[in-house]
């Protein structure tokens, strides 16, 4: 895995339901390197810093070998790398393959991946049309959230290293599924209430998720 582009975000505004958003998903790729901090990605807006940024959600990576799916099904739309929100587009990323806990070196940052990414209404503006959001959790492609560990810059082909990789984990696209999708594999849940590197209310949730499964 390499970084195709780097992307960053200035404020921009949209219209929902008749009120005025104001939304960092407009990201556009830029050629100097960026900073990954360990809040968040240095000169990017973020809009609601409660569902976006922060330990756990410091920087969002979405895969290039995504593009032509979603290119093929709006071709009208104006195209360009960030088009999903993403801070690092990332050539060869495969949600089926990176675990939920793995450590990368990319540049001279230090990142763990934490959690996929679940779509909202701003997608859906952003695309022309709220139904994007029910294709986004079909397709079952989310890329993911990372913390970063150790601060630093992180530029364009810079590769992605795996330093350390949990004994027991499970896929971010098998979260995904858990998260947004049914039926809810038991298994699958029970690994990912052990894994302490997602954000406290994301085990809390699927805590209940078990909860609602085995009381059903």
């Amino acid at each position: 895995m390499y970084i195709q582009s780097t992307n960053i975000a200035t404020p921009k505004t949209m219209l929902w339901k008749n009120k005025e958003v104001t939304t960092g998903i407009f990201k556009i790729p830029t050629p100097k390197p960026i900073h990954l901090g360990k809040e968040g990605v240095k000169d990017d807006f973020v809009s609601d810093t409660k569902v976006h940024g922060g330990t756990y959600k410091a920087c969002y990576l979405f895969s290039a070998d995504h593009y032509p799916y979603w290119k093929k099904l709006y071709p009208e739309l104006k195209w360009n790398w960030g088009m999903f929100g993403e801070n690092l587009t990332v050539n060869g990323l495969n949600e089926r393959q990176i675990l939920i806990g793995d450590i990368y070196k990319i540049g001279d940052a230090l990142v763990e991946v934490t959690q996929p990414r679940e779509p909202c209404f701003k997608f859906g503006v952003k695309f022309g049309t709220q139904n994007v959001i029910k294709q986004f959790i079909d397709h079952g492609f989310p890329g993911t959230y990372v913390s970063v560990l150790e601060e630093g810059l992180v530029v364009t082909k810079d590769k992605f290293i795996l330093v350390e990789r949990l004994k027991k984990s499970i896929s971010v696209s098998q979260l995904y599924k858990l998260l947004l999708t049914k039926p809810k594999d038991q298994k699958l849940l029970e690994i990912a209430i052990e894994l302490n590197v997602l954000p406290p209310k994301k085990i809390e949730q699927l805590k209940n998720l078990i909860l609602k499964s085995k009381s059903g």
